[in-house]
């Protein structure tokens, strides 16, 4: 009988199962998201005492940017929303190889949308438009706050895209392995939150900077 709950206990450990409790890990993952939330929430605050301050300013560099590549990576980030969301959908159901693949398809996403915004962020660096920069510091005041913010808050944005990119790999590892299946499905179901959060986040830097104008 010790013999067997020994074994038990052994098969238990080997087998990962241990403590798994989603109500508190959903719970942390929107408390994580609440100072997410915050964080971008502050600079958009920022953008919009700006934004009324120099209002002309803005509208005219906000004419620079190219809005047809604006657009394209609004299409972009939705798409990767929809295949995130079709991967935890399909997980529940038990169709590991459909969710692999539809998590692969958000990545591609991801790595397609900081693709563009590099050949975009190249451009202006090209024209010597960045913060300090000669020309830059030629500008008027308001123009230069614009691009101050415009490569802050979209290069914080880009970097969050980098991180969800890498946690997605990382859940694809637990899927594929079992250790996230239609059971134990958390660690996903946060991944599609946290993923859907930083899409949310462009759906507002997008018309803020490209349509002002």
């Amino acid at each position: 009988m010790g013999n067997a709950g020994a074994a038990t206990t052994h098969d238990t450990h080997s087998h990962g199962v241990g403590h798994y409790d989603p109500a508190a890990g959903k719970i942390g993952m929107w408390l994580f998201l609440f100072t997410e939330v915050l964080l971008f929430g502050t600079l958009f605050i920022a953008f919009a005492v700006y934004l009324q301050k120099y209002r002309f300013d803005f509208r005219e560099a906000s004419g620079h940017l190219d809005k047809l590549i604006g657009a394209t990576n609004t299409g972009i980030l939705l798409t990767s929303s929809l295949t995130m969301a079709l991967a935890i959908a399909v997980l529940e159901r038990s169709r590991k190889r459909l969710s692999l693949m539809l998590s692969a398809i958000t990545i591609l996403c991801a790595v397609a949308f900081l693709v563009i915004k590099s050949f975009e962020w190249r451009a202006k660096f090209e024209h010597d438009i960045y913060p300090k920069s000669a020309t830059m510091l030629q500008k008027p005041v308001g123009e230069q706050m614009f691009y101050g913010l415009y490569f802050t808050m979209t290069g914080l944005h880009a970097l969050h895209v980098i991180i969800g990119a890498v946690v997605i790999v990382f859940a694809m590892v637990l899927v594929r392995t079992g250790r996230t299946n239609a059971e134990r499905i958390t660690f996903l179901q946060n991944t599609g939150l946290y993923w859907h959060l930083v899409d949310l986040v462009w759906i507002f830097l997008f018309p803020l900077f490209y349509l002002i104008g």
